[in-house]
């Protein structure tokens, strides 16, 4: 469906209907993951009193009020400024990591990886922000350079659990890091490699994650391109 009579930045109706909709969907599938996470007990994955510690959870949280404030400025009937788009991006681009490493990294670690909560927080809010990235997206202005601003939400939390780490903070019972890969006291350590978890040191696995992002990034706004190509005729 051509939408070339559309103006820059704007709308139609049919990406307003989808977009409000997938927003509804990460909002409600945040807001019920989180909960339900932290009404589990404290020895479970993310659970209890913990689980406002972890990158998933707090990303989770972003997305539910990136897409909440995007819900009320269309209801509003208002355009959504390039800021917001970039903020969007980013927080889309770091809830993947968040679907990517649960699923492919953590998942085949654990038992009952995919209950109720974890299904939410890790599939569902994922897989709806980055179908409405592309909804909204289709519209942006967004460059290929803003792909450097998905590294600062996980470049964040990187030095929000090194902190945790070195005070000693809780993250669960008995643990003093959020993930496998932020365990800085492991065999491996900052640049080490062992042939079992956590398979190479903490450093290697931040540069590595960084560097993902970024390729996803890119090609998240590459995809966007094509779509701006196919749809509006660009």
């Amino acid at each position: 469906m051509s939408q070339k009579n559309i103006p820059d930045n704007e709308l139609s109706k049919a990406q307003i209907i989808l977009s409000a909709v997938l927003k509804i969907i990460v909002i409600i599938s945040a807001v019920t993951g989180t909960l339900i996470s932290a009404l589990a007990g404290s020895d479970d994955f993310m659970g209890g009193r913990y689980v406002f510690m972890y990158f998933t959870i707090q990303s989770n949280i972003a997305l539910a009020a990136i897409c909440l404030a995007g819900l009320v400025m269309m209801l509003k009937n208002r355009r959504f400024s390039d800021v917001w788009y970039v903020v969007k991006f980013a927080g889309t681009i770091s809830i993947t990591l968040t679907g990517a490493v649960f699923c492919f990294v953590l998942a085949p670690t654990m038992k009952d990886a995919f209950n109720l909560q974890n299904v939410l927080t890790h599939i569902v809010v994922p897989l709806a922000s980055v179908i409405d990235f592309f909804v909204t997206g289709i519209q942006s202005r967004i460059k290929k350079i803003n792909s450097l601003w998905v590294t600062v939400p996980p470049l964040l939390y990187a030095g929000y659990a090194g902190i945790g780490y070195i005070n000693n903070w809780q993250f669960a019972t008995g643990y003093n890091y959020p993930y496998f890969f932020l365990n800085w006291g492991s065999p491996a350590g900052a640049f080490g490699f062992t042939k079992d978890l956590p398979y190479m040191g903490t450093a290697w696995w931040m540069i590595f994650l960084l560097i993902a992002l970024i390729i996803v990034g890119f090609i998240y706004l590459l995809i966007t391109d094509l779509l701006k190509r196919i749809f509006l005729r660009k």
